[in-house]
C-alpha cells in the first residue's frame, strides 16, 4: 500500500486500465478523507469539499522502461544533438522542392521526382 508524505496509509488500492491495449495501467490508491481533513500537509493534496482522495501511479511497461534508460545514455544524447540537421534537410525537401506529394502517378514517376528533388538539394549545397 502507498503511504502519503504525512505517513497515512491508503485504505484501498485499485487497478485502472487493461493489459495489452496500448495504454499503461495505473495503480490508484484511495485515502481516508477524515484523515486528510485534519492533515497538516493538506494544502498540497486535499481540496476542500472533495468526496474522495486518490493518488494514481502509472505502471510502465518493460518497453517504456528500456526506452527511458536508453534516452539517458550518452549515445542517445549525441544523436539527438545531430537530429535537427536531418530534420531541417527533410523539411527543405518537403516544403521547397515538392517532396511531400508525388506529382505523377506510378513508381517510376515518383522515383524520378524524388531523385530530382534530392539532386537539386545536393547541387544547392555545393
Amino acid at each position: 500500500m502507498y503511504v502519503c508524505k504525512a505517513g497515512h496509509m491508503a485504505i484501498r488500492k485499485a487497478w485502472q486500465g487493461r493489459t495489452g491495449v496500448g495504454k499503461n495501467q495505473t495503480d490508484t490508491y484511495y485515502f481516508d478523507i477524515e484523515l486528510c481533513k485534519r492533515c497538516p500537509f493538506k494544502g498540497g493534496c486535499y481540496k476542500e469539499g472533495a468526496k474522495s482522495k486518490t493518488y494514481s501511479v502509472s505502471i510502465k511497461s518493460s518497453e517504456h522502461t528500456e526506452q527511458m534508460v536508453f534516452q539517458e545514455s550518452e549515445y542517445f544524447k549525441e544523436k539527438a544533438k545531430e537530429r535537427y540537421k536531418i530534420e531541417a534537410k527533410n523539411s527543405e525537401l518537403k516544403h521547397r522542392h515538392g517532396y511531400d506529394v508525388a506529382s505523377s502517378s506510378g513508381l517510376v514517376g515518383t522515383e524520378l521526382q524524388g531523385a530530382m528533388a534530392i539532386f537539386t538539394v545536393n547541387i544547392k549545397r555545393n
